[in-house]
């Protein structure tokens, strides 16, 4: 069996790129807040390496203040038509000032600004409210660059468990976890 978990996820994820399935950085992002509360939703992968990986929203929002609170969250990749999922779980820290600084620099323009218009996971009045604020600030920036709120950041998965999985007929699924310890990964099958 392999015994580097990036590669193999690396891999699955050039493959999915491949078979041109529609986001294939699409994964559900996990996370509870200090009571144990779950919360779990869609985020876009940016970057995997062994340091972990990587994803960028609003600090403030929900999921910013338990990832900053709890220090802990979980990655799902599903990717059905190739019958493969792959499970993350681990500790997380916010990427450094320059690490956002560079991947906001590659963000649309718009999406710049939506990002500066937007108090995300706060309540609004209006659709209209929001796309005013977005409307004003593109006229504020105009010609400008749009600069990065500090509220914007990305967080980093440090993997501590890495699943495969890998469907079968019958529901005899094969499932490898890899689980981090001091002297690399350990590698095990699981049943489905």
């Amino acid at each position: 069996m392999p015994t580097d978990p990036i590669a193999r996820f690396r891999s699955w994820f050039a493959a999915a790129r491949r078979a041109r399935l529609e986001l294939p950085e699409a994964m559900t992002l996990a996370t509870a807040d200090r009571r144990g509360r779950p919360a779990a939703r869609m985020v876009l992968l940016k970057h995997a390496d062994a340091a972990g990986f990587v994803f960028y929203t609003n600090a403030q929002s929900r999921k910013g203040r338990e990832l900053r609170e709890t220090a802990r969250a979980a990655l799902v990749f599903y990717w059905h038509p190739l019958g493969r999922q792959v499970r993350v779980e681990g500790r997380v820290r916010e990427v450094d000032a320059a690490e956002a600084d560079a991947y906001w620099a590659t963000r649309p323009r718009e999406s710049q600004l939506a990002a500066l218009a937007s108090t995300q996971s706060r309540p609004v009045d209006s659709r209209a409210t929001l796309v005013a604020r977005w409307r004003a600030l593109a006229r504020r920036y105009r010609g400008a660059t749009v600069p990065r709120p500090p509220h914007w950041t990305g967080f980093r998965v440090a993997a501590e468990t890495i699943e495969f999985w890998t469907q079968r007929p019958f529901r005899m699924h094969d499932r490898e976890v890899f689980t981090r310890t001091p002297r690399g990964w350990k590698v095990a099958r699981l049943q489905p």
